[in-house]
């Protein structure tokens, strides 16, 4: 895998998030793959349980964002890439990311895990 396997993987997810329904998860994700949305997030096991997730978190595929991604680090299989995501027009908020990314031989997902960053936030517990 290169780092352009990952970016191109990126672009995929932003146009599947863009897309009305959840269809074109099957062309990011394995059938039984993991999606952990935070660190201590439990994790979502399979194509299902991604798409009520994200069904549930989007505010629908005409939400209005720009995602920014830089590919830090590429092991393998497995790539690391920084994002930022801004909402809105204006800006509504913004965040940073950082994505954990394992791709199988035919570029779908098969674990992913999400490390969000939210402004004004405490970086540990009170």
């Amino acid at each position: 895998m290169t780092p352009d396997d990952i970016a191109a993987w990126i672009a995929g997810y932003e146009r599947a998030w863009r897309t009305p329904g959840t269809a074109a998860l099957a062309e990011l994700f394995a059938p039984d793959a993991t999606y952990s949305p935070a660190p201590f997030a439990e994790s979502l096991d399979g194509l299902k349980a991604i798409a009520e997730f994200w069904e549930a978190e989007r505010d629908g595929p005409d939400e209005v964002f720009t995602l920014a991604a830089e590919i830090v680090a590429v092991d393998g299989r497995v790539g690391v890439a920084r994002l930022e995501v801004r909402y809105g027009a204006p800006l509504i908020r913004t965040y940073r990311d950082l994505w954990v990314v394992t791709l199988d031989a035919d570029g779908r997902c098969t674990a992913f895990e999400e490390w969000p960053f939210f402004p004004d936030r405490p970086r540990v517990a009170p």
